[in-house]
C-alpha cells in the first residue's frame, strides 16, 4: 500500500506518457462496444484462443510448462492431468473462467485473492493461505551467484497489509485520488511488494488486473491475453518492477516504470484487438487470420512448432493450410523439407 500512500497525497503532474497512455486507453475503450457487436464467430474463436494463452502465459513466466499436444485438452477439455503441472495450468484456466463469468459481479476482498490463489495453485499444498515464513525475491545466475532483488513483507504482517491495501483501492474509487487505470497498476506494484504467498504471486497478480480491468469497463482481456503480452515483454515487466520497488518499504518509490509498463501492455492489447475485429469483410476465418499475423510478427525464419506455440487454439493441419496457401501466393517460402523444415517470409 505504499504507492498508495503516495498517491493520497496531492499529485501536482502525472508523467506525460502516462497522460498520453491514459487519453489513447480512453478513446480505445469508447471504441469497445463497437467492436464488440461485430462478427460473434470470430470473437468466440478470439476468447478461446486468449483463454489458452493466458493459462501457458502465465504459468510459463514462473517455469510451468506443458507439452504443447497437451494444451488444448488441458485447458479446453476434461482430460485425466498427468503431472502437477497440468494442474496448475488447468487451474489458472478455472480462475480465468471464474473472472470472465462473474468478473463485474467480484470485489476485490480478501476472501477472493485468497480463491483465486487457490484456483490458480489448483488446490494443491498451501494454495489459499498467505505465507507462513519470510521469503525474499531472489535472483539467480547462470554461474551460481545469487542475490536479494527485494525483501518482501514479513509474514506476521502479511494480513495486515493485505487489508490495508484492500481497504486503500476501495477508498481510491470512491475518492479519485488519482485516475483508476493508475490505481490499478499501483494495486499491482503494491501487492507484488507484499508477496502474499509462498508462491503463485506472479499469476495471482495477472488474474487481479484482469479483474480491474473488467470492474473498469476495460474489456479487452477476454479476447486479448494480458499474460501472453506481458510475457512477450518479460525482460521489460521484470526491469520496470525492479525499478518501482526499490525503496518501497520506506515510501520513496518510483511507482511509474511499472505503471507505465501495464498501460502499455493494456494499449498493445486494444491495438491489437481492433486489428483482429476490425477487418470484418475479410473472407478469411479467424484463425487463419490468426496464423497470418504470426507469421507476420516472426522476425527470423520460423518453423511449424513456432507457429503452434503462437496460436495454441489453432490445430498443426490449419497451420499447414494456411503456410500452403501464402506460399502459393508468394507470401512465404520452405528453406527444407520434413517437419522440422524453417519458413522465411517473401518480400
Amino acid at each position: 500500500m505504499k504507492t498508495f500512500q503516495q498517491f493520497e497525497r496531492p499529485i501536482e503532474t502525472i508523467p506525460l506518457t502516462t497522460s498520453w497512455y491514459l487519453s489513447d486507453l480512453g478513446e480505445m475503450r469508447g471504441r469497445q462496444e463497437l467492436f464488440t457487436r461485430q462478427s460473434p464467430q470470430k470473437l468466440k474463436v478470439l476468447r478461446e484462443h486468449a483463454l489458452i494463452e493466458s493459462a501457458v502465459s502465465s504459468n510459463r513466466i514462473e517455469g510451468i510448462q506443458i507439452d504443447q499436444a497437451r494444451i488444448k485438452p488441458v485447458v479446453l477439455g476434461q482430460s485425466r492431468l498427468r503431472d502437477r503441472d497440468e494442474e496448475e495450468v488447468r487451474g489458472y484456466r478455472d480462475a480465468l473462467k471464474l473472472l470472465h463469468e462473474r468478473g463485474a459481479k467480484l470485489n476485490f476482498t480478501e476472501d477472493l485473492i485468497l480463491e483465486l490463489h487457490s484456483l490458480s495453485r489448483a488446490g494443491l499444498g498451501d494454495a489459499g493461505q498467505y505465507k507462513e515464513r519470510d521469503s525474499d525475491i531472489i535472483e539467480k545466475y547462470p554461474d551460481g551467484r545469487q542475490r536479494v532483488r527485494f525483501s518482501t513483507v514479513r509474514a506476521a504482517d502479511t494480513p495486515q497489509y493485505m487489508r490495508a491495501l484492500i481497504d486503500y483501492w476501495n477508498r481510491n474509487l470512491n475518492d479519485r485520488w488519482v485516475h483508476p487505470l493508475i490505481a490499478l497498476a499501483a494495486f499491482n506494484l503494491d501487492f507484488l511488494c507484499i508477496h502474499p504467498f509462498r508462491d503463485g504471486n506472479g499469476r495471482v497478480s495477472r488474474l487481479l488486473l484482469l479483474l480491474g480491468c473488467y470492474q473498469l469497463g476495460y474489456e479487452v482481456g477476454r479476447y486479448i491475453s494480458l499474460e501472453r503480452l506481458i510475457e512477450e515483454n518479460k525482460e521489460r515487466y521484470y526491469e520496470t518492477l525492479e525499478l518501482s520497488s526499490q525503496g518501497w518499504h520506506e515510501g520513496r518509490h518510483d511507482p511509474w516504470p511499472l505503471i507505465n509498463f501495464l498501460l502499455y501492455i493494456l494499449k498493445l492489447a486494444y491495438g491489437e484487438f481492433e486489428s483482429r475485429v476490425g477487418e470484418t469483410a475479410s473472407p478469411k476465418g479467424a484463425k487463419t487470420e490468426m496464423v497470418e499475423a504470426a507469421i507476420e510478427a516472426q522476425k527470423e525464419p520460423f518453423t511449424i512448432s513456432d507457429l503452434e506455440r503462437a496460436c495454441p487454439g489453432v490445430s498443426r493441419d490449419m497451420v499447414r493450410r494456411v503456410l500452403r496457401q501464402l506460399k502459393q501466393a508468394g507470401r512465404v517460402e520452405p528453406l527444407g523439407r520434413g517437419p522440422g523444415a524453417q519458413w522465411r517470409k517473401k518480400g
